[in-house]
């Protein structure tokens, strides 16, 4: 039997499997995925949309550039399937997918993804979770420097009584974790997980540690629209962002009708080592292949999880951010106000150590903001805001560029020689998209809104 990626071992014998694993591991350490030598046979560009770049004031050969180092990215073998979209002063330069919904170029039964596909944005929900809350703010239903316990009197136990709804959107409530070794069934009991947020005992009682909220966070903005509104978190998102931004997808979890469609995720790369497979399994609550293989179930493709599980084609999610941009219109329409977006994305805080993920972070109250001379989105774009998702999931507005931008994949690799094409990619997106707004001048179209 050939040992092929995803072979099930079910199939075969303990020990023909052990050793077709063993030969597997040792012939693809980095657990890469098969790609054909025509990557044209697997992609699908959005030729009535794309504009060509010259029309937006770019280079002609800034879209095409931008495009190979995806390609380039592509090539690695840890990713089945990429996709971008990048806008371009409203424009869309590129909105093209690469890759396999299901499989690799070794399976037989692969099928190729499309433009319409949908795909887990995993953390990159945050940043749309989070506007959630400042929509409410801007609604006059709460206020962001009110605690969290003026709403949801549990949550005060354990001296978190003064934590404010500002605090939790900065990754500073001090409630970065669920606890050790938690039941990954544990995520789908609503109720049972914000009874024990509520229950835990805060890092810090006055919000000076900043401690990336990877789940917790999601679950409380969710009890926070439920308590105020009376609507689930979904039935909100439907009624001011999804149906207003006509979006086909764009939802916490998929309807059933949706699950054959869905893009399906895989653990690639080296499997972590004890230090950074430990930092991510306290961030995460569970090992990453445990919250690959998680995602992956149908529970978790049906849930509403407001910190994990927004599915969207990489077009809606530029389209969120294009919105962003243009101070909160879509075509025309009012979706937001300026000052609302002002307020979510100014920095909440200089770059410091992040408590969870171990490395520098600058968060606005809701986003993860770019920084110079190199930052999340790229070399200086410290005016960028938007969120990482797992593994080299990227959505970002820089109004100083004019451009949003979705990167959306479905290999999650942690370490793999990957990063250096991963970097190149961001590098071209500044590069061929340069800045063109002077950021100390008064935005006009949020001036006249």
């Amino acid at each position: 039997m050939r040992c092929g990626v995803y072979a099930r071992p079910r199939q075969i014998g303990r020990t023909t499997m052990l050793a077709c694993l063993t030969r597997k591991a040792l012939a693809n350490p980095f657990r890469r995925v098969a790609i054909p030598d025509d990557l044209d046979s697997i992609t699908s560009i959005d030729d009535k949309a794309e504009i060509p770049a010259e029309e937006s004031g770019l280079q002609p050969d800034a879209a095409e550039a931008i495009w190979d180092a995806t390609l380039g990215l592509y090539r690695t073998g840890v990713h089945p399937l990429i996709s971008i979209c990048l806008r371009h002063r409203g424009n869309i330069l590129l909105n093209r997918i690469v890759g396999y919904q299901k499989g690799d170029a070794a399976d037989p039964k692969a099928v190729v993804a499309k433009l319409n596909t949908p795909i887990c944005q995993f953390s990159a929900a945050k940043g749309v979770s989070a506007m959630l809350l400042h929509l409410l703010a801007e609604q006059g239903e709460i206020h962001l420097l009110d605690p969290i316990s003026y709403y949801i009197p549990a949550y005060g136990s354990n001296g978190k009584h003064n934590t404010t709804i500002f605090q939790l959107l900065a990754h500073r409530a001090g409630v970065p974790g669920v606890g050790e070794r938690v039941d990954p069934r544990e995520l789908f009991d609503r109720e049972a997980i914000v009874e024990r947020i509520c229950a835990a005992k805060p890092l810090d009682y006055h919000g000076r540690t900043q401690a990336y909220h990877a789940i917790t966070g999601g679950f409380i903005i969710d009890e926070l629209i439920r308590v105020t509104t009376g609507l689930t978190a979904q039935q909100y998102m439907d009624r001011h962002f999804r149906k207003p931004l006509k979006m086909r997808y764009f939802r916490y979890g998929l309807t059933r009708r949706d699950l054959p469609r869905v893009a399906m995720n895989y653990a690639t790369g080296l499997k972590p080592g004890p230090i950074v497979g430990g930092t991510l399994e306290k961030v995460l609550g569970v090992g990453v292949d445990e919250a690959v293989d998680l995602s992956n179930t149908e529970e978790f493709l049906t849930a509403e999880l407001l910190a994990a599980n927004i599915y969207s084609t990489a077009e809606e999610a530029g389209r969120f951010y294009q919105m962003m941009l243009d101070g909160g219109v879509y075509e025309n329409r009012r979706v937001m106000q300026p000052l609302t977006i002002h307020r979510a994305t100014q920095e909440a805080g200089k770059s410091q150590m992040d408590a969870s993920l171990k490395m520098p972070m600058r968060y606005s109250a809701g986003f993860m903001l770019g920084n110079s001379p190199f930052g999340l989105y790229g070399p200086n774009t410290q005016h960028a805001y938007g969120h990482l998702g797992l593994s080299n999931v990227l959505c970002w507005a820089d109004p100083s560029r004019e451009i949003a931008v979705s990167i959306l994949t479905t290999g999650k690799p942690v370490v793999s020689p990957h990063l250096v094409e991963m970097f190149k990619m961001l590098f071209a997106i500044s590069r061929h998209c340069p800045i063109t707004r002077n950021m100390r001048q008064p935005n006009e179209n949020w001036l006249a809104a």
